[in-house]
């Protein structure tokens, strides 16, 4: 049996209340996607501060020919105490004070102070004392002095070397003696040296 036909409802009309309440109710919100934690920034370790061609290379050999542990060129020069003594452990600068004609804790390749080797260190974050980071501190030395930048531009002039005699008594000033009173190399004995020294470099650099 049909049913009769019955209209559709009206639509409720909500008041000025219902309106107010519907206002207050909360806003359900979808939840938002999760946002992934700040990615952890990548640390990269920097890159030595001081790039060693060959004449910054020859420059160093001939600070180590002056200060007694060329040894031949030999990696045995940066592990030297002042008197010609060795150490082994290069983790850190061993601060041993040697007796000879003076007393000095004078260590590594170009002789470095403890005191001396501390600040530079320090500027240049250097974890250990190993041949790269002796290097690196003896150029730091070197710029520290006034001297680097002339001598990229001019080599290892008698300016240069007196410019440096105040870090390493071997080298001469100007009037050729040491700073220090101490025995000192002669200027044109450290010059053939370096230049010998340049020229084998190079003589690497391009084979």
């Amino acid at each position: 049996m049909r049913r009769p036909f019955q209209s559709p409802p009206k639509p409720h009309q909500h008041g000025p209340l219902a309106l107010v309440l519907l206002l207050l109710l909360p806003i359900v919100q979808r939840p938002s996607a999760p946002v992934p934690p700040a990615a952890t920034p990548h640390v990269v370790q920097s890159a030595a501060p001081y790039g060693i061609t060959p004449e910054r290379r020859a420059l160093l050999n001939t600070i180590r020919f002056a200060e007694g542990t060329w040894i031949g060129g030999s990696q045995e020069g940066y592990q030297v105490l002042y008197g010609g003594d060795r150490f082994n452990d290069l983790s850190r600068h061993p601060d041993i004070v040697v007796r000879r004609r003076y007393a000095s804790a004078a260590a590594g390749a170009y002789q470095f102070l403890p005191t001396t080797w501390d600040q530079a260190a320090s500027e240049l974050q250097l974890r250990d004392f190993r041949p790269a980071s002796q290097d690196q501190a003896a150029l730091h030395l070197v710029h520290e002095r006034g001297a680097l930048q002339r001598f990229d531009r001019h080599g290892l002039t008698a300016e240069v070397l007196a410019r440096l005699a105040p870090e390493w008594a071997s080298l001469p000033t100007l009037d050729g003696v040491s700073h220090y009173g101490q025995p000192v190399k002669d200027r044109s004995e450290l010059q053939r040296f370096y230049q010998r020294e340049l020229e084998r470099l190079r003589r690497l650099a391009s084979a």
